[in-house]
This record gives structure tokens, sequence and C-alpha cells, in this order.
């Protein structure tokens, strides 16, 4: 009898276990975006310290809106499918670090993992371009345009953001030194679905450039404020592995317990966020590449200390109930998140304040680029119909809709 008792007690907690588990991906995992909203805002809040005099005043007076406007990039996946990749890049999915196999220019990259096909007026399929394919195709070389990359430019990359990248026979005919039978022609992309981060960082860096040299108050705010963001979901580790959420190693919902429960729990009391002044980005490609492979050395740590302490912990000790906005959630027990903060040594912190001064250095460095434009006599401009139409749209879609392309965890 004792020991069916014990069996059965044992059963019962793991069922308990498993429960909470769902609980907690589909209860407070929901509302966890990437540094949280918290580590979002306290991480572009801050950057505004590390700014010379010459560009303090303008982002201190404004230090509300870069603060507020710090998850308007989460906000946005609600509101459309392109956002998403731009949070995240799975390298592991590509190959082992430093992943050489990954080029670091976009269309380079793009090129080198995406798919032409051609169908003919039998309907047959024909794989031209991509996967090792390219090889085998002979490409007309007679002219200086008929290369494979301004092809490539100027009738595959601008379809990025279409539902379907079609393209022209007669283009695809020119490119190749015998013209096929082709009655359609369509390229795949299969690089995109597993994240654009470090490139999408560059292209809101020259958005910024652009915005201080056309002196525009409203665009250097929001550029500011939305890199900010970019850059911190850079500096997250979970943010660079197909494992994203622990979903591959029955970690679910470390994800959150990393960036969010953590910072919550420990930045204002411990962190110290004061990480000297802004110094210029002489090679920006490299520094937001050197960002991201950082943060994933830092991957096997995230994962494996907290696999251990799941062993020394009893699983009734993991998880808790807290309030939160005046409702009772599961989340990790503050014991065992100390546990787990203590044990990684300082590692969030390091990345969180890390994030502080790389946004210092991208808004100082923009700014230099763009001929050091004088920010004391900007003056902002009253939204258009369009963009108080585009923010109204997604505030209503993040406050009633789902997010759309991939979430960070599986259940958000």
């Amino acid at each position: 009898m004792f020991n069916l008792l014990q069996f059965l007690r044992a059963h019962l907690i793991k069922c308990l276990l498993l429960f909470a588990i769902l609980l907690i991906s589909s209860s407070f995992y929901t509302t966890s975006e990437d540094w949280g909203f918290f580590g979002h805002r306290r991480i572009n809040r801050m950057a505004v310290f590390t700014l010379p005099p010459e560009m303090l005043g303008f982002y201190k007076k404004n230090i509300e809106y870069l603060t507020e406007h710090a998850v308007d990039p989460d906000k946005r996946r609600y509101a459309t499918k392109h956002e998403a990749v731009r949070h995240y890049i799975d390298i592991d999915h590509w190959g082992t670090y430093p992943f050489p196999e990954v080029p670091r220019d976009w269309t380079e990259t793009l090129m080198k993992f995406t798919d032409i096909y051609a169908i003919n007026t039998t309907n047959d399929t024909i794989h031209l371009f991509g996967n090792g394919v390219m090889s085998r195709i002979q490409i007309n070389f007679s002219k200086k345009t008929s290369t494979y990359q301004s092809f490539f430019v100027n009738n595959v990359l601008n379809n990025y953001y279409e539902d379907n990248w079609w393209i022209s026979c007669d283009s695809l005919n020119q490119l190749l030194a015998e013209p096929i039978d082709c009655q359609t022609a369509f390229a795949i992309d299969r690089f995109s679905q597993h994240g654009i981060l470090p490139y999408h960082l560059l292209t809101a860096y020259r958005q910024l450039i652009s915005a201080f040299k056309a002196q525009d108050y409203n665009r250097i705010l929001r550029n500011s404020a939305e890199i900010g963001h970019y850059i911190g979901d850079a500096h997250v580790p979970l943010h660079t592995t197909t494992n994203y959420n622990g979903q591959l190693t029955n970690q679910l919902g470390i994800h959150a317990f990393w960036e969010s429960r953590l910072p919550e729990l420990y930045a204002d009391k411990e962190y110290d966020f004061f990480v000297g002044k802004a110094t210029y980005i002489e090679n920006p490609r490299d520094f937001f590449w050197n960002i991201v492979l950082e943060s994933h050395l830092e991957l096997d740590s995230v994962l494996l200390i907290e696999q251990a302490l799941k062993k020394e912990f009893p699983a009734d000790q993991q998880l808790c109930y807290e309030e939160r906005l005046s409702q009772m959630m599961l989340t990790q027990c503050e014991p065992f998140a100390r546990a787990y903060h203590a044990r990684m040594d300082g590692m969030v912190e390091r990345r969180m304040t890390a994030s502080v001064k790389a946004i210092g250095d991208v808004w100082y460095s923009a700014w230099v680029n763009a001929g050091q434009p004088n920010l004391k006599n900007l003056t902002a401009r009253e939204l258009s119909r369009l963009e108080q139409e585009e923010r109204e749209e997604i505030e209503q879609q993040f406050r009633s809709g789902s997010p759309k392309g991939r979430a960070h965890s599986e259940n958000e």
C-alpha cells in the first residue's frame, strides 16, 4: 500500500507539473514579448544617457516617446506577417559557429537560399537556380547585365514583400545561354522563415541615417525607438536558435523566463545601466553580426543551467502563482528564479546593458554619418492621415488580434 501511495503521489505531481506548463505557456507567456515590454522600454530609456551633448537635449526631451514606442515592433507583429522574422535569426539552422555558410550580405544570402523554377507549356516544373542547381545552368555572360546577381536584384529581390514571387519568362530567358520553354516562372525564399534580424538591423540603421539627413523630427524618433527594439532582440541568446522557446529540449517557457521574468525581478534592484558614452561604429554590418554571434555563444548556458536546476528543485517549487494585473498568474517561483539568475553569473545583466550601449552607439553613429545635423531647432509635424490610420490599425490589431508569423513561444 505504501508503494502504491508513493506511486500515485509521484504521478499526481507529474500531472500537475504538465498542467502548469501548459497553463503558463497559454497565459503568462502570451503577454511576454522579447525582453518583455518592461525590458525594451528600460533599455531604450537608458540608452539616451549615453549620447553626447549635441544629441542629448533632443533625445532627453523625447525620452518618454522613445521609452513607450520601444515596443512598437512587437505590436506590429499583430498587423503584418512580415514583421516577426525581423526579430530573430535561427542561425544554428544553417550550420555551426561562426556560421560561414551564411553570407553576411543580404543580397548574397537571399540569392544563395532562393530557388527559381519555370513551368513549361506541358506543365512540367523545372528547377533552374538555388540549392546547388545553378552550377548546372549555363548563363549568357555576353551582356554585362546578364549576370545572375543583376537578374536577381532586378527580378526577384523587388518582390520580397509580395505574397508570390513571379518572374518574367522573357527576363529569365535573357539570362540563360539557351532559352527554355517557359510559360510561368517563380521564386521561393527558403531563408527568411528562419529569421533576418542582422540584415534588418542594417536596413533600420540606414533608415535612421536617412531620417537624420532629412532632419525629420518624427522619423528620427520613430526609427530610433524601433532600431532600439531590434538591437535589444539581437542581444537575447534565444533569438539566435531554432530552439527559441526550449521546445526541442523539453524546456517550454524558458524564453520569457530568461528575458522577461528575470529582468522584471532584478533589473531595478541590481543592474547598473550606466554604461559610458556612445562611440562611433566603423563597420555597422560586422557590429550587428558580432552581437548575434556573441548572443549565440551564451545559448548553451541558458539551456543547460535551467535543465540542471530543474533536477535540483522539486517540481512544486519551480512554478508559483503570483498576482499580475489583478490576475493570478503562474510563473517561476522566486527562489527558483534567483538560483537560475545567480548561476548564470550576471549574463542577463551583461546582455541587457550591452543592449543599452549598442543602441547609443547606433544612434550616435547614424547621426555622425548623416553629417551631425543640428537637432536643437527641429520641430515635430502632425501625423498625416495615413500615418495616424496605420498607428490606430496596429494598436487595434495588437489589442484584439493574434501575432502573425512565428511566435516567440509555441502557444503565443
